[in-house]
């Protein structure tokens, strides 16, 4: 007879150590298997940093300091929502793709992370799920990478290493909650409330100050404050509290009527037969149940005393007082903070501000930028704008151009030329401002020389503005990616319903898509097409926008004109308007200078212009000259194309229906590219280049930047960005046949991309002007500027009759 062990008399603990004493050894022994833990939060401050080659400073190998070692994250289980939370921690708004297999080279040292799997919510990548902090089976052949969106969240230096800390009391979102029924946008008055938790939370007033104000509504796109009728809220507030208080107490007491729990039945039951297998009904004590922990609940203060000095460009940068823990507490002797901001005067609606309070600044302004408060910013000194230089560029100085300009503070201060390099001079550098001044003409900064700056350093903001809820009215439908598709847009019935609709193709071109991309919040437009048919994946048919005819600069289709009845020649929704839209821009300049330096007369025979006549390069008046007889007098010049944007500058049509000229030996890309014309002092057209059509090539670039097209051998066709185009004085078509032109004073002018074919960043200065003298043997050219280089005065004195500054000559 064999004799049990004790354990095995006891069935309870011999189960136990069968199966618990097994699992507990293996919970010692073995590793963390992928995506089933998360690393331990640590006390020390994480570092992030973005490296590699080739990216720009958005994106790259995403590397992380811990434990005193850089190391890498593997690509394993990568997702963007891990981009979206590193994004985040860089300092970034969001992430806009990622990268696996080393795109950006092979990091030396630890592989810290792998298997990281983040849901794109938490607040720092080591509150993910992964195999847990250098347990990793990847080599450095797959580092992940991140793109991020070029946009800094508020409040982040512009600087690669971010040093971090997760602060779970950090204010990040702000807003205005208007206590008076209103569909006016934006809010400019009301009670103060920033994000906490999954709600909203009150700041208490005791102690609020003006300055406090200032950085709130600074915070909110407002470049001013004014004083708040405080009576009005309070007795607002307190009735409102009242009648809140009344109804809790009515719910309260219908509730004790009820009849025990055990005997209510949902309101469900008696239904359940009558009602489809899947409705969702719910018992009728869980709407009452929820109902009366709403009307119980009173003002949630979080923030209890806030200490702003008004330069601060966000609340978080102010010393404040939160209630202990995560608990709301009450405010002895206060109310909720409520402030009254002044908008801009981009973003008045009759609302009876003084006009004084509204005055803007006219020796400053921002260019390049794809939406308003946003761009390159430049100063006017001595009646000709310049750029500045980002040496010591901070959020202090660009929050008092973003105010000057009738916007909040600043989110960024951008620098290297973020948004695209300036030309002409550089007014400004080492700017310092206080925060306080009223102009950056009052801050400290110092006059350069050409050796100190140079324009691949023109600063750049970009501000704080009111939400106008814009995008809530359009969308796209049917494209690849979000960036592109056809465009609905929603029109208010009269009964104050909205449907949505589509848009006329008819006439839709680049500068209404670059307000829909606008409008959007999708940067710039790529191209505007008035044909969608391949994007034909909505059930919305009927056209409820016509004739839309925008400048490019609105903030929404419906400050464009438009036709205020529908008349639309193809009405199928194939013939709908869309867009593609695209983070970055090219932008095209020419050099004034060389062209004013460049220019002279030539009478150039006959017989050397057979190949310009087929191109339709003469005036009419050629075609009845003697040839090979006789000759053209040509006015020459040199043309130097500078791509100064963001993207390249890239034909909109593809190889297939390029045209070949067999006279110059190449492929022409574009019809229309440049425009040269004479124009008298009226006006009047008198003669005219026709240098119709081009052949797009980088003829040099800035150092450290790579050629990338070239018109030999079927080669492709475009101007980098950092590169130019030249077409020097003696080549065929370089020029504007004067022939038939009488000695008097002239106006030269020369257009880029005159029918838009191309998207541009901005297009304002596309146009050159020089005053031009004529005596019949000679001819001189002086004050050589591109269209917007001039102050308002400068540039009524050089030209006065209209039409040259939209480049359309009546």
């Amino acid at each position: 007879m064999k004799t049990s062990r004790w354990w095995q008399r006891f069935p309870i603990i011999s189960f136990l150590l069968g199966v618990w004493l097994p699992a507990w050894i293996m919970a010692q022994t073995t590793p963390p298997t992928q995506g089933t833990t998360s690393p331990k939060p640590q006390n020390d401050r994480l570092q992030f940093r973005l490296v590699g080659y080739p990216r720009k400073h958005n994106e790259g190998r995403i590397e992380v300091f811990y434990k005193g070692e850089w190391g890498t994250i593997c690509d394993d289980d990568f997702s963007l929502s891990n981009a979206n939370v590193l994004c985040r921690q860089l300092g970034f708004v969001s992430a806009t793709g990622w990268t696996h297999s080393a795109k950006y080279g092979k990091g030396l040292g630890k592989i810290w992370l792998d298997n990281v799997q983040c849901n794109g919510g938490e607040k720092s990548i080591e509150l993910c799920k992964s195999r847990g902090w250098g347990n990793s089976d990847c080599t450095h052949d797959e580092d992940a990478g991140v793109i991020c969106k070029d946009e800094r969240l508020p409040g982040f230096v512009d600087s690669n290493v971010i040093d971090v800390q997760v602060d779970e009391d950090r204010v990040e979102e702000v807003r205005l909650r208007s206590v008076v029924p209103t569909k006016k946008m934006p809010v400019t008055e009301g009670v103060v409330e920033i994000k906490y938790k999954d709600g909203w939370a009150q700041i208490c007033d005791v102690g609020w100050t003006p300055k406090n104000t200032r950085v709130i509504c600074g915070m909110l796109g407002f470049p001013h404050e004014r004083k708040v009728n405080k009576n009005f809220y309070k007795a607002r507030l307190r009735k409102r509290a009242a009648e809140r208080e009344a109804r809790a107490k009515v719910n309260v007491s219908a509730a004790a009527r009820l009849p025990p729990k055990a005997n209510v039945k949902p309101i469900t039951s008696g239904l359940k037969k009558r009602l489809p297998p899947k409705a969702n009904v719910k018992p009728i004590t869980s709407g009452l149940k929820k109902r009366l922990n709403t009307e119980r609940q009173k003002h949630q203060y979080r923030l209890h005393s806030v200490a702003c000095v008004g330069t601060e460009v966000h609340l978080a940068a102010c010393p404040l007082e939160s209630n202990k823990g995560n608990a709301t507490g009450s405010c002895d002797g206060g109310m909720p903070a409520v402030v009254s901001c002044v908008p801009g005067p981009q973003y008045v609606q009759n609302n009876g501000l003084k006009k004084k309070q509204l005055k803007t600044t006219s020796t400053v302004r921002l260019k390049g930028g794809a939406k308003l408060g946003e761009g390159r910013v430049e100063v006017l000194k001595n009646n000709e704008w310049g750029t500045v230089c980002d040496d010591r560029w901070t959020l202090l100085s660009a929050s008092v151009v973003c105010r000057e300009l009738g916007f909040g503070s600043a989110k960024e201060a951008l620098t290297g030329a973020r948004m695209g390099e300036g030309m002409g001079p550089i007014h400004m550098n080492e700017v310092q401002c206080l925060g306080t001044e009223k102009s950056m003409w009052n801050c400290g900064f110092k006059n350069i020389t050409s050796e100190d700056c140079q324009h691949l350093e023109d600063a750049a903001v970009r501000c704080n503005t009111p939400y106008m809820a814009l995008e809530n009215s359009i969308r796209l439908t049917g494209g690849r990616t979000r960036y592109e598709g056809r465009v609905e847009v929603l029109s208010t019935e009269a009964n104050g319903t909205g449907s949505w609709g589509l848009i006329c193709g008819g006439a839709w071109g680049t500068k209404e898509a670059m307000v829909a991309c606008r409008q959007l919040g999708l940067g710039y437009a790529n191209n505007g097409l008035q044909e969608t048919w391949y994007w034909d994946s909505s059930n919305v048919t009927e056209m409820v926008m016509s004739g839309v005819k925008c400048t490019g600069s609105e903030m929404s289709l419906s400050h464009c004109h438009h036709h205020r009845t529908i008349s639309c020649q193809k009405t199928a929704a194939k013939f709908s308007a869309g867009v593609i839209c695209s983070e970055t821009a090219s932008d095209l300049v020419l050099n004034a200078p060389l062209v004013q330096q460049s220019v002279y007369i030539e009478d150039r025979p006959l017989h050397m212009l057979y190949c310009a006549a087929e191109e339709n390069c003469l005036s009419k008046s050629a075609a009845s000259a003697n040839w090979p007889y006789g000759h053209r007098r040509l006015l020459r010049f040199s043309s130097q194309i500078h791509n100064i944007g963001r993207a390249d500058f890239r034909p909109k049509a593809g190889r297939h229906s390029w045209v070949w000229h067999a006279c110059h030996g190449h492929y022409h890309s574009m019809d229309i590219f440049t425009h040269y014309d004479l124009l008298s002092s009226n006006g009047t057209k008198v003669a005219e280049g026709h240098k119709a059509s081009f052949c797009l090539e980088d003829t040099e670039c800035h150092e450290g930047i790579s050629k990338r097209y070239e018109c030999a051998n079927f080669g492709e066709q475009g101007i980098t960005v950092g590169c130019w185009d030249l077409y020097r004085h003696d080549i065929d078509c370089q020029w504007i046949d004067i022939t038939d032109i009488k000695p008097g004073n002239y106006i030269l002018q020369i257009v880029i991309n005159p029918n838009f074919e191309v998207a541009e960043s901005d297009f304002t200065n596309n146009a050159m002007k020089c005053n031009c003298k004529y005596d019949g043997h000679r001819i001189w050219l002086h004050n050589c500027h591109m269209g917007d280089a001039f102050s308002e005065e400068a540039e009524r004195k050089f030209e006065k009759y209209p039409g040259q500054l939209n480049n359309q000559i009546s």
